[in-house]
C-alpha cells in the first residue's frame, strides 16, 4: 500500500447537487424553494426561530437566573474550633488531620473556615489560616 495509491471507499464520497444553475441540471429556476412566498425571496428565508411575528419561543419561556455549576469543586471542609485538639507546633495538613481523626475522608483540597476561636500558639501550616 502506497499514500498515492490510496483512494476513498467506493461510494464513500457523493457529489454535491448543484442547484439554480438552469432548468436542464434538474433543481433550475427556483432551486427548489418554490415561486412565491417570503421563502422563496433572495437572503436567508427567515431567521431561526421566527415565528411569524409572534412572540418566539425563546423570548417566552422564563429565563434562568444562573446556571448550576457541573464539575463544582469539592473542598474537604475543618472549623478553626476543632483546631483546638492539635498539639502546639503541628502542621496543619490534610494527611496530620486524618492521622489525628479530625477528618475521615478526603474529598478534595483543605479548607479551614472560621468558626470559633484559635486558643493554640503555634501551628505551621504551608495554607493561610
Amino acid at each position: 500500500m502506497r499514500l498515492a495509491t490510496l483512494k476513498p471507499q467506493a461510494g464513500s464520497k457523493r457529489r454535491k447537487r448543484r442547484i439554480g444553475r438552469g432548468i436542464a441540471a434538474g433543481q433550475g429556476a427556483s432551486g427548489g424553494f418554490g415561486m412565491r412566498g417570503q421563502n422563496s425571496r433572495s437572503g436567508r428565508p427567515t431567521r431561526a426561530g421566527f415565528e411569524g411575528g409572534q412572540n418566539p419561543l425563546y423570548r417566552r419561556i422564563p429565563k434562568l437566573k444562573h446556571f448550576p455549576l457541573v464539575n463544582p469543586k469539592q473542598y474537604t471542609v475543618i472549623n478553626v474550633d476543632a483546631l483546638v485538639s492539635l498539639p502546639p507546633g503541628s502542621e496543619v495538613t490534610l494527611k496530620s488531620l486524618m492521622g489525628v481523626g479530625l477528618i475521615t475522608q478526603n474529598d478534595g483540597p483543605l479548607k479551614v473556615l472560621g468558626r470559633g476561636e484559635l486558643a493554640i500558639a503555634r501551628i505551621t501550616s504551608p495554607l493561610p489560616l
